[in-house]
């Protein structure tokens, strides 16, 4: 895990809609189907109004994903419903079925993506189990996306 990232939502900026065609990476080369389903994720997020939005990158240190991302909502009825939308939205771009798990109570929902979990709490559930420092141990602290 290199650096882990937080959501563009407070800087403005954007990134591309998965709709648009193939996301280009770094260095002009196009982004692998990881990293497109990664920058969907991380839009639906910021369209959604998700916050305190965190990316740790996962490759190198466990098969169960390239990435997590960790997200809170305002309340039950917010995080259920970006949890809906990320779901819908996924599979109409192409990646399949992600799977729902909490919905039903929603303080945290788990979206499983395939190369992208997603967690998304209610603040006070986030930060009881606070997982960022679970798996961001040893790493150095969040950056801003963008700042990496």
């Amino acid at each position: 895990m290199n650096q882990a990232q937080t959501s563009p939502a407070s800087t403005g900026t954007s990134q591309a809609s998965p709709q648009a065609g193939p996301i280009p990476a770094t260095g002009g080369k196009l982004a692998s189907e990881a990293e497109r389903l990664h920058a969907l994720i991380l839009q639906s997020l910021d369209d959604d109004q998700a916050q305190d939005v965190i990316s740790i990158p996962l490759e190198g240190k466990s098969s169960i994903a390239d990435y997590m991302v960790i997200a809170s909502g305002r309340s039950t009825r917010q995080v259920a419903a970006m949890a809906q939308k990320l779901g819908e939205r996924v599979k109409h771009a192409g990646f399949g079925s992600a799977r729902i798990e909490g919905l039903p109570a929603a303080d945290w929902v788990l979206i499983d993506a395939g190369d992208v979990v997603v967690h998304l709490f209610r603040p006070e559930v986030r930060s009881f189990y606070n997982l960022e420092r679970m798996w961001a141990f040893g790493d150095a602290p969040p950056v801003a996306a963008g700042q990496a």
